[in-house]
């Protein structure tokens, strides 16, 4: 029973980190950092050929619930990603402490000091941790 995948976006102006579940919607995992003026071409071959269903799109926010970052940029990417794909639904999802957490987990795994200053890698786990928290929250409001 496939129900498509499920696609995680950490945007940014430089990079974009990629995360993706599996068919079954069970398991996420990294797909790939990619630069942010080739983000589309990767994606129109990427997402027809993998059955993506859904895109969950990291929205930065401070502690007080105001959005952060570069939102003019966000948002016109959005528009380019809706664009492109009329038929996969995009979801915003606030991406508070992703980055913080990325670099915690790195530190837990041990990494190395050079891996931990890799920002392609942090961007990589904070997309797998946007991804992560769409699925946690589905679950829980399935229950």
């Amino acid at each position: 029973m496939n129900k498509g995948r499920i696609l995680g976006i950490d945007y940014g102006t430089k990079r974009i980190g990629l995360a993706v579940t599996d068919s079954l919607q069970i398991i996420s995992g990294p797909l790939k950092t990619v630069h942010s003026q080739d983000v589309l071409t990767f994606l129109k071959d990427y997402i027809p050929k993998e059955n993506v269903v859904e895109i969950v799109i990291g929205n930065p926010m401070h502690l007080d619930g105001s959005l952060s970052g570069p939102q003019e940029s966000l948002n016109n990417f959005i528009k380019s990603l809706s664009r492109t794909f009329p038929e996969v639904p995009i979801i915003k999802l606030d991406e508070r402490f992703t980055s913080k957490m990325a670099m915690a987990s790195l530190h837990a795994t041990g990494a190395s000091k050079k891996k931990k200053q890799n920002k392609e890698e942090i961007d990589l786990i904070s997309a797998v941790l946007i991804l992560q928290s769409h699925m946690e929250q589905k679950t829980f409001l399935k229950h």
